[in-house]
């Protein structure tokens, strides 16, 4: 069985509310960035233990959390030592407004994954964007980087469009079947 972890910041609840469904997606363990950037005792550890990573940070004036990068620029003592080369990576992010600047946080997410000689993963599904599609439909934002998220601003962590959670599940369960069919 293949070991995934879920690095993941959140800033209101939101992400960590997307991050949650991933990882029962994935079958993966949640590693949250806390409120000053940093990880929980042994969250390195896991990282370089796991054979696939998947980042999630909520998009922040058009690009991921002070934290998240924190986050990734500590990664680079993993990127001397190549400690990351050839994992399965994935991500994901979430803002209120149904663009936001989201393509931005994925791009950021996927080169970090490539800096560290990652292989990364799309999100693998087809866009619901006929007329009669609603917001229950999966990937009705049309992602294809990775899951794209939206929460309005002034919805609490339980009004996050079902579709948008039925697709954080379905990207989860992407990456672990690319992770297991790698391994093999």
């Amino acid at each position: 069985m293949s070991q995934i972890v879920v690095v993941y910041h959140s800033g209101y609840g939101h992400t960590q509310r997307v991050a949650q469904q991933v990882a029962e997606g994935a079958g993966a363990q949640l590693l949250a960035i806390d409120a000053d950037g940093n990880l929980p005792e042994g969250g390195w550890d896991a990282l370089n233990a796991a054979d696939a990573i998947i980042f999630g940070t909520p998009t922040y004036m058009g690009g991921p959390s002070w934290q998240f990068k924190k986050f990734a620029d500590a990664t680079s003592k993993a990127w001397f030592s190549r400690a990351w080369q050839d994992k399965v990576f994935g991500g994901f992010t979430n803002s209120a407004s149904f663009n936001g600047d989201k393509q931005v946080t994925l791009v950021y997410l996927q080169t970090l994954a490539s800096q560290h000689g990652g292989l990364w993963v799309s999100l693998g599904l087809a866009p619901s964007n006929s007329k009669a599609a609603t917001r229950n439909d999966v990937n009705n934002l049309g992602g294809s980087v990775g899951l794209l998220v939206q929460s309005p601003s002034d919805a609490s962590v339980t009004e996050i469009p079902q579709g948008d959670l039925d697709t954080a599940k379905l990207y989860g369960k992407r990456v672990a079947a690319i992770t297991a069919r790698l391994k093999a």
